[in-house]
This record gives structure tokens, sequence and C-alpha cells, in this order.
């Protein structure tokens, strides 16, 4: 079976699985939650209790509470049923709406308390909440006598709570019956008061608030508005149920867009495989310049990327070893050249083969094989094929070594080298290679530096790091050179030969075998300054 029809196979599988199964759980959630929900919907519950509480808070009594009642029987379908906590009736929808009442139904009524939570500010003086709680009860008092006669008077009441939580009415409209009493001239306040001063001595915080809301409930429970028990739906009342041909229909639609989405997505994931497929067999016969198209973010453009990613390794790599080879070409063709001269005009008898030219020749051929050593030696630390023999490394040791080897040649350079090392320094390494490392790059600063200059050699420790520098006074290095300095065959003057310029592959073998030791090199330059090279190795405790 192909891909394609496999992919399509399995897809279609899931699909009409999970089509199916989410009918049957809708079917069956959806018939559950409406049996749950007929009753009473906590939105709507919510929307009845929240109005009810609203109008006694506004209006402080229940008169006139019916069109509110029969207004949100309509809006919501509930039949609403609302008493007082003593058992009076104060409105019933199904009378409102001119039929029989019906038997309540099994739900518990749930309960609506319209007067206002009091809110005590916080303070340190219990003298002073006890007196805002008296103004409190005067100020309800008040709101309540002002708020009944407007509702009476048929005037359209709205109200709003205070800092204390008191409500503040406001109306349409004031008929000039409806007088507002002043709360400071309440004759209760002192028997308020004194109700009130028992809270004073609560032992914590808390219980002294409770106790102030407690008198607070008591003091003005005459005026209040009672709290009431609304009552919602009615004894056998039949729940909605979910009819079984829409939920059919719509797992049919599911499942017929699911065969389509699977068909596209089997083309979709076909047609970049089909790329990378082309792809991978032009790479295979040497088109190295292959990509393929990428977009998206989904596992086919990444496997697209990651095959870029390859190719252009590839092609780097092979366009690297034309470099190698091109360049190899290049650095021997010239003293080979030369020494086929000397030997075929010494064959020949056009020169005597004197000592001189005897040992030019052999300095030449010396040279080559230089080259080669460092090629390599290149090559087999690239490869990760290079021995190294690692043991405990004082680099003072090791820098006093180098400067010894290269002492004579300083000398007749006529640059001072000197090392600075004031303390010890010890590091994990092939001390060989690391007095190889030194040599390239002392090498290149005695070459570099005029006579008259200055070498040093210096290791310091920083941390758990272990760095080490070569820093010369000679010519410097442009900045647009500098990140060519590591690459084979590169030098900073483009005139200096074999003679004065080394193999011109040292530092790439410095800074591959520093890679191999788990350090790094760096260079600082300014031209007509001298330039630094620093080598970072992880330090021996």
């Amino acid at each position: 079976m192909s891909f394609r029809l496999r992919v399509l196979a399995l897809l279609a599988l899931i699909a009409l699985t999970a089509t199916g199964a989410t009918a049957w759980l809708t079917l069956r959630q959806a018939t559950s939650q409406v049996k749950e929900s007929v009753a009473a919907g906590r939105e709507d519950v919510s929307r009845i209790t929240e109005a009810l509480q609203e109008y006694g808070f506004a209006h402080g009594t229940w008169e006139g509470v019916s069109p509110t009642v029969r207004a949100l029987a309509k809006d919501t379908g509930q039949r609403i049923r609302v008493v007082t906590d003593n058992d009076v009736l104060l409105a019933d929808s199904d009378t409102l709406a001119g039929r029989g009442p019906r038997a309540a139904g099994g739900q518990p009524p749930v309960l609506v308390d319209p007067r206002p939570r009091l809110r005590i500010p916080a303070g340190p003086v219990r003298r002073a909440s006890v007196k805002r709680t008296v103004t409190a009860i005067a100020e309800y008092r008040s709101a309540l006598t002002q708020a009944g006669c407007l509702t009476r008077a048929g005037a359209t009441v709205t109200a709003r709570p205070d800092a204390l939580g008191i409500p503040r009415i406001t109306a349409d409209r004031n008929p000039g019956n409806c007088v507002t009493p002043d709360p400071g001239a309440d004759p209760r306040a002192g028997e308020d008061n004194e109700a009130l001063v028992p809270c004073v001595e609560e032992s914590t915080d808390g219980r002294f608030t409770a106790c102030l809301r407690r008198v607070f409930a008591e003091r003005t429970a005459t005026l209040a508005p009672p709290r009431l028990e609304v009552g919602l739906g009615f004894r056998g009342e039949a729940p909605a149920g979910l009819a079984a041909a829409p939920t059919v229909a719509v797992a049919a639609g599911v499942a017929l867009v699911a065969v389509l989405g699977a068909l596209l997505l089997s083309r979709a994931v076909l047609r970049p495989v089909r790329a990378l497929t082309s792809a991978a067999r032009g790479l295979g016969e040497g088109e190295l310049a292959r990509r393929v198209p990428v977009s998206g973010r989904d596992e086919i453009a990444e496997l697209g990327r990651a095959f870029n990613r390859m190719a252009e390794s590839l092609q780097s790599a092979e366009e690297r070893q034309r470099r190698l080879t091109g360049d190899i070409a290049h650095e021997l063709r010239t003293p080979l050249a030369n020494l086929r001269g000397y030997l075929e005009a010494l064959r020949d008898g056009v020169v005597d083969p004197s000592p001189e030219l005897l040992d030019s020749l052999h300095e030449e051929a010396m040279l080559q094989q230089r080259i080669v050593d460092d090629l390599q030696d290149l090559a087999l630390a690239e490869a990760g094929a290079l021995t190294y023999h690692r043991a405990e490394v004082g680099l003072g040791d090791l820098l006093e070594t180098a400067r010894t080897a290269h002492a004579a040649q300083a000398e007749a350079a006529g640059v001072a080298l000197r090392t600075r090392v004031p303390h010890p320094v010890r590091v994990h390494a092939d001390a060989d290679r690391l007095r190889q490392v030194v040599g390239n790059l002392l090498g290149n600063a005695l070459r570099a530096t005029p006579p008259g200059g200055t070498v040093i050699l210096s290791a310091e420790r920083h941390g758990a790091r272990a760095v080490l520098r070569v820093a010369d006074t000679g010519t410097g290095i442009p900045a647009e050179q500098l990140p060519h300095l590591f690459d084979r065959f590169w030098r900073a003057d483009a005139a200096r030969g074999r003679q004065t310029g080394g193999s011109g592959l040292g530092l790439s073998i410095a800074r591959q075998i520093v890679a191999d030791h788990g350090g790094t090199v760096e260079v600082e330059s300014t031209v007509g300054a001298g330039t630094t090279f620093t080598v970072t190795l992880a330090a021996t405790p």
C-alpha cells in the first residue's frame, strides 16, 4: 500500500472514530446538561436573585415587585414564586400570567437578602467605628423611609451603596409629600449607641466587626424589607431533550470534512517528500547545489531545513577541499620548480655543485617537508586523530623553555624576548603540543617585530581559567584582516615569502590544538602598536 493510501486510511479511521465518539458524547452530555439546567440554570438564578436584591436594596420595600417578577419570568422562561422568610406570598409568575399556580418543584428555594452588608472602615479606635455605625443605622432608616415613600408615589427609584454600604437613593421625580428624614435628628441614636457599646469589649477585631454588623441588622430589622425565598420551576416540569437528527447530521458533516481534510493533508505531505527525494537523488549524483523549498514550521518543513543544512555543509566541505588542494598546489609549485631547475642545471653541468648551492637546495627541501608535516598535523587535528599525552604542565616552565629555544632568533633579529609569570599556573595538557602552539605564536611575533621591539610571554590565572599571552610591539594587523588570521596559507603581509613568512599553517594548527584542549585562542591588534594572542585553558586546582 502506498504512503498516500496509508496516510489517508489512517486519518479516515481516526476521523470516523473521533466523529462517532464525539457524537455519542455530545448527545449523552447535552441531554444530561439539559435535564440539570431546566429547573434553574445558574445564569438565570444569578440574574433573578441579583434583580430582586437590587429592587429591595433600592426601594426599601417589596411593594410593587410584581412587574419585576413578571419581566424576569418572561426573560428567563422560569416559573418564579416569591415569598418572605415568614412565608408571606409576594408574587407568583403563574398568577401574574393569568394561569393557576402550579405546585413548586423539587429545587430548594434561593434566599435573597436586600439589606446592606455594613462595611466598617479599619481603624485603631473602636469608639470611632461605633460612632460610624450609629450614623449608618440612622442613614439607613432615613433611606428606607425615603425609598418607601417614592415607591408608593410611583417614582422610578435607583440606589447605589456609599462607603459604608448604605444605599444612596435617587429618583426620576420627587413628590412633595416624600420628605427625607434628617439622620442627625434620629431620636433612637442614643439607644443605638447603647446597643453598640458592648461590642467595644470584644477580644478580636473580627469579633468586634461581627458584633457591629449584628447590632446594625437588629436595629434596622423593623424597617428593612424581609428576606425572600425564591422558588424556581414547578413539579413535573419536563426537561428539554436533545434531538438526535441534528446530531447525526453534524456527525456526518464532520466526517465528510475529515475525509476531505485527509486527502488534502496527504497531498500536502507527499509534495515536500517528493521534492526531498528528488533533491537527495541529485545530491547523491554530485549536484551539491540542490536545495528544497521550505515553508511552514511543521515536521516536514523541519526535515527540509535539516536537508538544506546538510547539503550546505557538504557543499562547504567540498569547496574547502578544493581550496585546500589549490592552496597546496600553489604553495608547492614554485619551490618544486626551483628545485627541478637547479637539479637539471646540475645534471647538465650548467652550474657547479658548490656547498652553498647544496645547502640552499637542502634548506628548500626542508621547507617543503615542513609544509607537508604541518598539513598532516592539521588534518589529524581536524579529524580528531591527533594523539595527545596529557599531564600536569606548569606554564611558567613551558614559557621559559620557549624563550630559551627562540633566544638566538630573537637576538639575531634585535628583539627583546621576556617572560612574565608572577605566580605558578598549571594546566592539564600535552606539553609538547602546547610548546608547538607557543612556538608558532612566538615565531610569528618575532617575524612581525622590528629591531628594538619587544616580545613578552606571560601567564596568569583568572578564577578557574589559565590565560597565556604572546604580545609583541610589531607592525600590527589591520582590523579587516583579523577574521582571516587563522585561515590556511593566509598572511597579513602578502609580500612575505616562505623564507620570512613560515608555512602559513601555524595559526590554524595552534587554534585546533587549543580547541582540542577545551580552550580558545583570541587576537587583539593595533596597527603600529603590536599584536597580542591570548590562549585560555582550564586551570588545575
